[in-house]
């Protein structure tokens, strides 16, 4: 018995000397923006909005210090065949379109830009975009080429990108939006309103403006733990 004794630590020792080192856990990289295709707004695609508190539409100024720059007047809707639009009573899988359409003030002026030399800068972005991940989300997206034309001088100066589940409407062609002139942006998800939330942002020529729009919430958020 004293023999296995003396021998057992021995053992023992020669096991732990075998056994592999953990593997380390991968760190996940941080997800690139993500480009996605942009189609056509059409509405005749388009059913019965959805009629919330506020109605069949919910319209936001958009201001960035005390300064009005544009309106946003948002809605709902459900597919083209369908008459009343009542997410309680819609089917599993029903997909809602959420359209927003964006009217910049009349006197809004962007400043001018030097042609060139040393105090030469990248000017700011213009571009409309959400400030939360947008829940349900199809990947259908787009925005009304007409009106492209109209506000930026061409039907392809918008690109699209996701970032972080955050979808961006980005001007990237044309010689600046149009005072007065509105680009309709929609996008489509499986999941009806939760109400109106301050989840998208106007930003043109530096300003940036949060604007208050119809937004899905969370599916199956996780529930906090009471406190014992």
């Amino acid at each position: 018995m004293r023999k296995l004794l003396l021998i057992a630590p021995l053992a023992l020792a020669a096991c732990s000397q075998g056994e592999p080192e953990p593997t380390p856990t991968p760190t996940p990289s941080v997800a690139q923006p993500r480009t996605l295709a942009a189609a056509d707004l059409d509405m005749e695609t388009l059913g019965a909005r959805i009629v919330g508190p506020q109605g069949p539409e919910v319209e936001t100024i958009l201001s960035a210090g005390n300064r009005e720059i544009g309106k946003m007047v948002s809605f709902v809707a459900c597919p083209a065949d369908v008459t009343e639009c009542e997410p309680g009573e819609m089917p599993e899988g029903t997909v809602y379109t959420y359209v927003h359409q964006v009217t910049l003030s009349d006197d809004w002026t962007q400043a001018e830009q030097p042609a060139q030399g040393p105090e030469v800068v990248e000017s700011p972005p213009t571009l409309f975009r959400m400030t939360q991940q947008a829940h349900g989300f199809t990947r259908a997206v787009g925005y009304s080429t007409e009106q492209a034309v109209e506000a930026l001088g061409g039907e392809d100066a918008i690109s699209i990108t996701s970032d972080d589940g955050r979808i961006i409407w980005r001007v990237v062609e044309g010689d600046g939006w149009k005072p007065g002139t509105t680009i309709s942006f929609w996008w489509q998800s499986t999941l009806p309103p939760a109400g109106p939330a301050d989840a998208y942002l106007l930003e043109i020529d530096g300003n940036q403006a949060i604007a208050l729009g119809p937004f899905p919430a969370e599916e199956n958020p996780v529930a906090e733990t009471p406190a014992s």
